[in-house]
């Protein structure tokens, strides 16, 4: 079952007929995913690897019903992408865009939040529910169903970590990419929330990286509630230098704040395995389930 999304989610796609979006959707149908529509203003009435295009959310949703949308707009109007489909009635929302302007993204999610929706991103790879639905960029091949969910602030680890754990029969409920922008939908703790609810999830690996204090507050959570399941964590930039952004614009060490040694060391007081390595990861898992 998975968390977000699973084989039932109805997604549009807004951005369609730009390249990336284009792309993906041709990739995203071919993993399974039931995209019933596209969004490009100017486009409607025409159709991409069979989808239909419309004009609006609103004139879509007259047709196809959707309960979820994934944007591939340029980040000068991707929030206004966003806010169109939270008034069309959408509840699940994949942000792929990335740099999206920071008041934009502070607006957006406060309506998000009114509205009771979900939001993921921006500057996600997105979510996959491995053999059931992926709304995102992802490689789709590295995934395997299973009783491991994932969440990571980082698309790139999360590719190599899910790698490693399909090749050891690890398989993944769902593995979600928060995102990289200093805004984002979802966090470490309502994701953690989630998959503590979830059946099929038996164990969760969360991906970190420094900068800013969401991995501390993910840890603090896990040792207050004493978390029902086992948490294997990864965090990234180590060997970063102080001061200085370090990919993602979220990824901003000053002082002792937001470093890869606060944030292992929160998670080890809160009883948390963490991994030295990526392919660690695997190994620590086999010994907690």
């Amino acid at each position: 079952m998975g968390i977000v999304i699973d084989k039932n989610t109805r997604a549009l796609v807004q951005g369609i007929t730009g390249t990336q979006g284009s792309f993906h959707t041709k990739l995203m149908l071919e993993y399974g995913t039931k995209i019933v529509a596209g969004i490009t203003p100017g486009k409607g009435g025409t159709e991409i690897h069979g989808v239909p295009i419309y004009d609006t959310v609103e004139e879509a949703q007259q047709k196809s019903s959707a309960d979820a949308s994934i944007i591939f707009v340029p980040a000068a109007f991707a929030a206004d992408a966003a806010l169109e489909a939270l008034e069309n009635g959408i509840k699940k929302v994949v942000i792929i865009t990335e740099h999206i302007p920071i008041k934009d993204a502070v607006g957006l999610m406060a309506i998000a939040k009114q509205a009771k929706a979900t939001i993921v991103g921006p500057n996600t790879p997105g979510i996959v529910t491995p053999g059931e639905c992926k709304l995102g960029i992802m490689p789709a091949h590295i995934f395997k169903s299973g009783g491991v969910g994932m969440v990571s602030r980082s698309g790139t680890l999360t590719y190599e970590i899910a790698a490693g754990l399909t090749r050891n029969n690890h398989g993944q409920s769902t593995c979600l990419g928060l995102g990289g922008d200093p805004i984002t939908g979802l966090n470490f703790i309502d994701t953690l929330k989630m998959f503590a609810s979830d059946h099929q999830t038996k164990a969760v690996v969360l991906i970190g990286e420094i900068g800013g204090n969401l991995e501390e507050l993910a840890a603090k959570y896990i040792a207050d509630q004493k978390y029902p399941k086992p948490v294997v964590a990864f965090i990234a930039g180590r060997s970063a230098p102080s001061g200085k952004r370090m990919g993602h614009a979220g990824a901003i060490v000053t002082g002792k704040t937001g470093t890869a040694e606060s944030k292992i060391e929160a998670f080890r007081k809160a009883g948390v395995s963490v991994a030295e390595k990526p392919n660690d990861v695997s190994d620590l898992l086999t010994k907690l389930i």
